[in-house]
């Protein structure tokens, strides 16, 4: 299975997020190293894997789309 290796700022014109939110919020809080992203030969270069970044997106948005946001800023699950 081929995959497609993004640098941050690719993929920041993919999902329109800047690459310096992408590499400072995301990843590692929802990106997940060795999943949504890699390290290749133990380097400080970053490459997101496309596949898995574009599953997870529309995963959030299906999941989110079975959400009620409540006032209180908390969720029902109806």
């Amino acid at each position: 299975m081929k995959q497609t290796l993004l640098t941050a700022k690719e993929l920041s014109a993919r999902i329109k997020f800047s690459a310096n939110y992408i590499n400072a919020e995301l990843r590692d809080s929802i990106f997940i190293e060795g999943k949504h992203y890699i390290r290749p030969f133990n380097g400080r270069k970053i490459l997101y894997i496309w596949e898995e970044v574009e599953a997870y997106l529309y995963e959030s948005a299906v999941r989110n789309a079975t959400y009620i946001p409540m006032a209180s800023g908390r969720v029902c699950h109806g």
